[in-house]
């Protein structure tokens, strides 16, 4: 357990630092939980600024979750190209469908409910929760997860988030977990830059694989090609993405499997 004394400088040293260097982002501006949970989906593996633009153009393209719900997958694919894991926007997608089925168009409210949506994890359903509604509860990301090493774990190696997250509960702001949030966040992102990555010490962290030459590259082509030319058969895509045909094939029953396709004959377009 922390001393009082320690939970109030450390809230002061993380509310000071981020009032004086806030970071602007539209995500930020708007409680309503479907533009959070956008922001949160793209945020997931991809860089800030990347995330800035494409947000904008998403919620150009669907700016409710009805009309997400009622979009194309093909349309949705497109706007999400430039980011990467396309299973994210078809999670995203389903998100809302379900909401507008399920809940009625309704947003849910607490982490439990928010969990029940597809692909929506304990981090993204107390992050929308917090954010949108102000429902303050434990939660850690790649920043949080970096300031708590830094000032709680000096000299250790291999920091589990078990360890991390009394920390986080015991620090955590209840009465204004949205900008608590953001000035953790904001404050461990800083330190990235200022030091050698504390989050380089947590047990958690994993050097992301280069994209180019990937599985995931080819997938990515896949489905590029299949969104520019619907009804391209098997043969042809082998032949554009110059892979194996048996890594085309198993990538093509992946695609088809997780809902991004359907096959005619020997012929492919994008689900829905």
């Amino acid at each position: 357990m922390l001393p009082p004394q320690v939970i109030g400088a450390f809230r002061a040293m993380v509310y000071t630092y981020h009032r004086a260097h806030p970071r602007p982002m539209p995500w930020r501006e708007t409680d309503d939980p479907y533009r959070i949970l956008v922001s949160e989906i793209m945020l997931q593996q991809t860089q800030v600024e990347r995330v800035r633009l494409k947000y904008a153009e998403f919620i150009r393209a669907f700016p409710t979750v009805q009309t997400l719900a009622d979009a194309l997958l093909s349309d949705v694919l497109h706007v999400w190209q430039g980011l990467g894991y396309n299973r994210r926007a078809l999670y995203l997608k389903r998100c809302s469908e379900m909401i507008a089925t399920q809940y009625a168009g309704c947003f849910p409210h607490t982490p439990v409910e928010l969990q029940t949506l597809p692909g929506i994890g304990p981090y993204t359903a107390r992050a929308v929760a917090a954010f949108a509604y102000g429902i303050a509860e434990p939660l850690i990301e790649t920043n949080i997860r970096t300031i708590f090493i830094h000032f709680f774990f000096h000299g250790c190696e291999k920091v589990s988030d078990s360890r991390i997250m009394p920390l986080v509960a015991a620090t955590l702001d209840r009465d204004n977990p949205r900008e608590w949030y953001y000035g953790l966040m904001d404050y461990g992102a800083m330190l990235k830059q200022a030091h050698t990555n504390p989050g380089r010490r947590s047990s958690h962290h994993t050097q992301q694989s280069p994209f180019e030459g990937s599985n995931r590259q080819m997938r990515s082509r896949l489905l590029r090609e299949i969104m520019v030319q619907p009804g391209i058969t098997r043969e042809e895509l082998i032949r554009i993405v110059a892979a194996g045909h048996e890594a085309v094939e198993r990538n093509l029953d992946a695609l088809q499997q997780e809902g991004f396709l359907f096959k005619q004959g020997d012929c492919f377009r994008i689900a829905g």
